[in-house]
């Protein structure tokens, strides 16, 4: 009987918790760093373009989001086709172009995607085009869906 006797443990089972403030710290610098969030506040709506072959964009900080479309009104109305730049509309399409230099000047990597409403007149769209090359920002990006 000698053999199997049942020997009582010596040690406190209690979890030690030193290291959990740590854990804790690294878990919360790790989402805080990894996290990109929403900075613009859409005032215009936009229905994305289908289009058959895409590519993602890999390096969205470098990416600036021009949004052109019907302006959101009160109660679900759209009014008149509208350009946003950042959180703020732009009445004239010549002030594209200043905008975006100063952009291009903190970021010589830009690239600026147009988010266009599908049923935005592309005359809108071609006078962005050259307020932006008129502003030296020639790497220009289409935001679309893909088709299924």
């Amino acid at each position: 009987m000698g053999k199997f006797e049942k020997k009582s443990a010596e040690s406190d089972p209690t979890i030690s918790l030193t290291a959990m403030p740590d854990i804790i710290f690294m878990l919360l610098i790790f989402f805080m760093v990894t996290t990109v969030l929403r900075e613009v506040t859409l005032q215009v709506q936009v229905n994305y373009t289908r289009a058959e072959n895409i590519e993602k964009i890999e390096q969205k900080r470098l990416v600036s989001y021009i949004y052109v479309g019907p302006e959101k009104l009160g109660g679900n109305q759209l009014g008149s086709t509208k350009i946003q730049i950042d959180d703020s509309i732009i009445e004239d399409v010549g002030a594209v172009q200043q905008l975006m230099y100063d952009k291009l000047q903190e970021e010589p990597k830009i690239i600026v995607s147009l988010r266009v409403h599908d049923e935005t007149e592309f005359g809108i769209v071609t006078d962005i085009q050259e307020e932006l090359r008129d502003a030296g920002t020639l790497r220009l990006n289409y935001s679309t869906q893909q088709e299924q």
